[in-house]
């Protein structure tokens, strides 16, 4: 099992199930550091505002839960959101 990839397979699963258009969404998992990953992600445009959410807080929440997995890996993980 590669670095992060846990933090990859929740990010897909969570992203994936909150959009209209799953097959266009794109994640890129890339390492920052020794112990850092930041997953990015793209969506289809009419997508993105589904996950980022009012204020931010799905966002929040997605990024809350990549945090959870990378414990699991003993990572610190970051998401962004690219359109």
């Amino acid at each position: 099992m590669s670095q992060g990839e846990i933090v990859e397979r929740v990010v897909r699963y969570v992203v994936t199930e909150i959009v209209d258009r799953p097959e266009e969404v794109e994640l890129t998992l890339v390492e920052e550091g020794p112990e850092e990953v930041v997953a990015e992600v793209r969506t289809a445009k009419s997508d993105m505002g589904r996950v980022i959410g009012r204020r931010g807080r799905v966002a929040r929440a997605i990024r809350t839960v990549a945090q959870a997995a990378a414990d699991e890996e003993g990572l610190h993980s970051g998401v962004e959101f690219i359109d």
